[in-house]
């Protein structure tokens, strides 16, 4: 759930991504990682059968395949990825869809950064590049670590190219509006700084209308169990699919104005402490949320504005950019499809 500015996932994208006209996806190739992968989790998920190989994001330029999620996970995380398998099948197909979308919003980004010309040259690659194995200890260990987690050099490359020109396309597109009033700084000051909170995600990304109705209902029973005094964090445990926080109960702890979508903070911040809030959605799905705990800033204010004013202006990029994002997807033409 936390944000930050840019999504940068470490995945690798077809130069077709980028180009004015739409080709068809790529099938998946027989006897490769990613097809094994997308066959042994059609056992349990028939709709991700490599032979179909399904589109789950549509755009007038580009769509995104299950195939291609399924190789960002092997990409990324190499023989971890195979973790899918142990799974709930519903599981599944909801990191599946939510990838998905994830994967096209980056293309868009990526494509806008190709368009206003702010893709990085080789040698600033280069540089980066050093730079992250100076922090590994070296190239070589470096290139160790990359092998024994089953992660390749070319992906790695390519990710820190497209980083930095998606991060210097929002740069000039997102943040020069983002200045913070210090009458606005007092104000926080004044206010909450800080809450914990336990929440339950359904989550509804790429669902249809009539998928997310039924999944509203599955929500309104749960939250009339929480409003009764069922233990919250059971409940949680039981049904929540976030993956940050259901194995702890859904608590999420000490978080401040600006680290959250903007209808969780507003409901984390606005329920009175100790209460569960009604259903709350966010481009994610369908939260409750029962509000723990919250804290006022100690500090005085010269020792607090500098950090006060950093994370007012984080939420003000934040906002910048799903506005940003959701522009770009209005005219991409951008449709999740569900998994059937």
């Amino acid at each position: 759930m936390k944000r930050t500015l840019v999504l940068i996932l470490a995945a690798t994208f077809a130069a077709a991504a980028c180009s004015p006209r739409k080709e068809a996806p790529a099938k998946m190739a027989a006897g490769t990682p990613a097809y094994q992968l997308a066959k042994d989790l059609a056992a349990s998920v028939p709709a991700l059968d490599p032979e179909k190989n399904p589109v789950i994001v549509t755009a007038k330029t580009f769509d995104v395949t299950t195939g291609e999620v399924l190789q960002w996970f092997l990409d990324r995380m190499g023989p971890q990825a195979q973790g899918l398998k142990s799974q709930d099948p519903q599981r599944v197909k909801g990191i599946i869809e939510q990838e998905g979308v994830q994967l096209g919003e980056r293309k868009l980004l990526y494509a806008a950064a190709v368009a206003a010309k702010k893709t990085p040259a080789e040698d600033e690659v280069k540089k980066a590049l050093e730079a992250q194995y100076a922090r590994a200890g070296g190239e070589a260990q470096f290139l160790e670590t990359l092998k024994t987690n089953g992660v390749g050099l070319d992906f790695v490359r390519k990710s820190i190219a497209e980083d930095m020109a998606i991060r210097r396309y929002l740069e000039g597109a997102v943040a020069p509006g983002t200045k913070v009033a210090e009458a606005d700084v007092r104000k926080a000051y004044a206010e909450d700084k800080t809450a914990s909170v336990r929440h339950i995600l359904l989550l509804t990304q790429g669902r249809a209308e009539t998928e997310k109705a039924a999944i509203r209902k599955k929500m309104e029973d749960i939250l009339a169990r929480a409003k009764k005094g069922e233990d919250f964090a059971a409940l949680a445990k039981e049904y929540s699919e976030d993956p940050g926080s259901k194995a702890n109960g859904g608590l999420y702890e000490d978080f401040g104005r600006g680290k959250m979508v903007k209808p969780f903070e507003d409901a984390a911040f606005s329920v009175p402490v100790g209460q569960v809030s009604g259903i709350v959605e966010t481009k994610y799905g369908y939260h409750i949320l029962k509000v723990e705990n919250r804290k006022k800033e100690t500090r005085p204010f010269d020792q607090a504005k500098a950090e006060i004013e950093a994370g007012l202006k984080q939420g003000k990029e934040n906002a910048a950019f799903d506005a940003l994002l959701t522009t770009l997807k209005e005219k991409a033409g951008f449709k999740a499809v569900p998994l059937r």
